[in-house]
């Protein structure tokens, strides 16, 4: 073998080993991001998932609102790339605890009695004006002491938690996704999927609740959403005796 032979031979071997060092690594990278998805989520591989559907409240007939269905599929897409499996409900079919898997739970406590019982059990400093008579406080959130009012179009608002039972350490979480209006759902949702990453560095496992606001749904969408505070810690603790009076968050 000449020395030019065996250059060739030297450099096609150290190409192979290049792009198999290079190949292992990006498969580590690509399972070690994987598992941090899936710790975050309580999702490991072949588990199991519920989605809770919410209804329509606008329609007298069982129906889901397009925006929740939009907020399902892109849920179902984060299971999906989990390699987990998921179960659909509806919100007055359900009677389980939580922990044993995890759960996503789509809109708010007027058009899902599942959202009800978990705020009513977990968030005691959160409440919600489900009044059907119109008025300014209709849809308004009340978290603590401040109230934040739904102008519909412009400036809504929406909770994401990340909520789990007890101290045990294998409790997989319950994901709220409780907003004003259907498409708040569908930008919680969203905001999850883009997001989930930067939520796992700073949360980690742990119990989170965060007010985001939807800005100006009508010419956007679910697309722009801004996160207004972290309240877990007003969220978790009961509401003051008296609610203090003061002016409603609205858009600058």
């Amino acid at each position: 073998m000449n020395d030019d032979v065996r250059n060739i031979v030297l450099g096609v071997v150290a190409a192979g080993i290049s792009a198999a060092l290079g190949w292992l690594t990006r498969t580590y990278l690509w399972k070690r991001k994987l598992r941090r998805k899936q710790a975050f989520l309580g999702l490991p591989e072949n588990s199991e998932s519920l989605l809770v559907v919410n209804r329509d409240p606008a329609t007298s007939e069982p129906a889901v609102h397009r925006f929740d269905v939009f907020a399902l599929l892109e849920l179902a897409a984060l299971i999906k790339d989990c390699g987990a499996h998921l179960q659909m409900a509806t919100q007055d079919n359900v009677q389980q605890s939580f922990g044993d898997r995890t759960e996503f739970c789509v809109g708010g406590p007027g058009s899902n009695r599942r959202m009800l019982a978990h705020m009513s059990a977990m968030l005691p400093g959160v409440r919600v004006n489900i009044d059907p008579e119109p008025g300014p406080d209709r849809g308004a959130f009340q978290i603590g002491s401040e109230r934040y009012r739904l102008e519909a179009g412009v400036t809504e608002y929406v909770l994401l938690a990340r909520l789990t039972a007890g101290e045990r350490r294998d409790a997989r979480p319950v994901f709220l996704f409780c907003g004003q209006r259907a498409i708040t759902n569908q930008a919680a949702t969203r905001y999850l999927a883009r997001n989930h990453e930067r939520l796992a560095r700073k949360h980690g496992s742990g119990t989170f609740v965060l007010l985001l606001r939807v800005v100006n749904s009508q010419a956007y969408g679910p697309d722009i959403v801004e996160l207004v505070a972290d309240v877990t810690r007003a969220a978790q603790a009961p509401l003051p005796a008296v609610e203090t009076t003061r002016a409603s968050h609205r858009a600058s």
